[in-house]
């Protein structure tokens, strides 16, 4: 847990240098993008990250949750940057500062945050590790962003991607059971409002691949006339794929040499062996039902992370090494790397290299309480999908087994995959 003064105080600074990192390569007419419902104008983006943390740090307290009696130092700020009342549209007329002071601002706000941290007690501190796991959330956004929009990516160094995975997928039994989803009160780590608290949840016997969907398997659904057969598709699948005239994965394309797959700036030959990425549940549903599989549901799927439910945080255990290959940006992009130990249950990269598309819709947990950031889960409820495990991109303080992300269906933007369970559920496990 970040709770130690000066390891947070270190991924503070970190995280704000991965942060200016993702941007720091844009020059003159770059900044200026087009408006996306899926992205930010990237000036907006990078004060909003600076506005968030000096408002939950410095600002924000119980008696006066619009931090009315402490005004940012920014003037203008709360007009500008606040995602609670900007709407998204009107992010591309509003007139900003200048880029300089915008800068200047994210440099004067994380050095007040430090102040105010130094002298801060161990029992209030959530707030730092708030506004921490939000610039890191940010941090892959901003990521996906420049894919999106065909840009470069930050220039980071990274290892060296691993070989190709060895051996066949296969289907792990699982017995079913009793288990506590969600939160543990007493473990002492931050959790978000959406995973409170831990309940006991009942699961059926299932069987789970041991690895998420491979560009090759996902390539045959293509080549056998997938995305047009409505009968693998869902009538919002139906919808959502006619209205996007999707054929294939959004970054595909097949030329005289076969398929290739785009990937920043790049256009390479589809790499057969990394997972598929980039597609949305509809996508992933529709795979399904053409190769007799089905999704996971969130508790299937964190009941296996577990290890059959049992408490770890990871599905190696309960501690997350330095240098987890599969996430921090350390790879350029998703590809089956090792996990920093095996699971005991056999699975493989739950946790990190994509992000793993769900069947289930995102809901409270029972006796949900929204948290100082109203906003973070309660105006999604219902509406999106849950996705797990993290991905290539994601912070390694921010995943873990319970940990849950949740987008609108048809979002196909995002660093997600899928991986599936064995459709029949009466599962014999003797």
């Amino acid at each position: 847990m970040l709770n130690d003064i000066d390891a947070l105080a270190d991924a503070l600074r970190e995280s704000r240098e991965y942060t200016l990192s993702m941007y720091g390569h844009l020059e003159g007419g770059q900044w200026q993008v087009p408006l996306l419902e899926i992205v930010n104008p990237p000036i907006w983006e990078l004060a909003h990250i600076g506005y968030f943390q000096e408002f939950f740090v410095r600002r924000w307290r119980p008696d006066d949750p619009a931090g009315a009696r402490t005004p940012s130092r920014l003037p203008g700020a709360d007009a500008l940057f606040d995602s609670r009342t900007v709407a998204h549209d009107s992010r591309w007329s509003l007139d900003y500062p200048p880029r300089e002071q915008v800068l200047r601002y994210l440099d004067e706000t994380l050095a007040a945050t430090l102040d105010d941290l130094a002298s801060s007690r161990d029992d209030d501190r959530h707030r730092f590790r708030l506004a921490l796991f939000h610039e890191d959330m940010h941090g892959e956004a901003l990521l996906m962003t420049l894919h999106t929009l065909g840009l470069q990516a930050p220039r980071r160094a990274h290892d060296e991607a691993p070989a190709p995975a060895d051996g066949d997928e296969r289907d792990v039994h699982f017995p079913g059971g009793e288990f506590l989803q969600g939160a543990r009160r007493d473990d002492g780590e931050h959790a978000f409002d959406n995973e409170k608290w831990a309940h006991p949840v009942l699961v059926e016997p299932f069987a789970m691949a041991t690895r998420p969907v491979t560009n090759g398997r996902y390539l045959a659904f293509v080549e056998e006339d997938g995305y047009r057969r409505d009968e693998f598709w869902t009538p919002q699948g139906r919808q959502w794929r006619d209205a996007a005239g999707a054929a294939a994965p959004r970054n595909w394309k097949r030329d005289a040499d076969g398929w290739t797959m785009r990937w920043f700036v790049s256009r390479d030959a589809l790499r057969a062996h990394e997972p598929v990425v980039q597609v949305c549940r509809h996508e992933a549903e529709a795979w399904c039902r053409w190769a007799g599989r089905r999704l996971p549901t969130e508790s299937e799927w964190e009941y296996a992370a577990r290890n059959a439910g049992r408490g770890d945080r990871y599905p190696w255990g309960d501690a997350m090494p330095a240098g987890a290959p599969g996430l921090d940006y350390r790879l350029e992009r998703p590809v089956f790397a090792p996990d920093p130990a095996p699971s005991a249950s056999g699975l493989e990269m739950m946790i990190g290299g994509v992000w793993e598309w769900t069947s289930s819709a995102f809901a409270p947990y029972p006796g949900f309480e929204k948290d100082a950031y109203e906003e973070y889960s309660e105006p999604w409820f219902h509406s999106h999908g849950v996705l797990r495990g993290g991905c290539f991109a994601t912070r390694s303080r921010l995943v873990h087994n319970r940990w849950r992300n949740f987008y609108l269906p048809h979002r196909n933007d995002i660093f997600a995959g899928f991986r599936t369970c064995a459709a029949d559920a009466r599962i014999d496990v003797r």
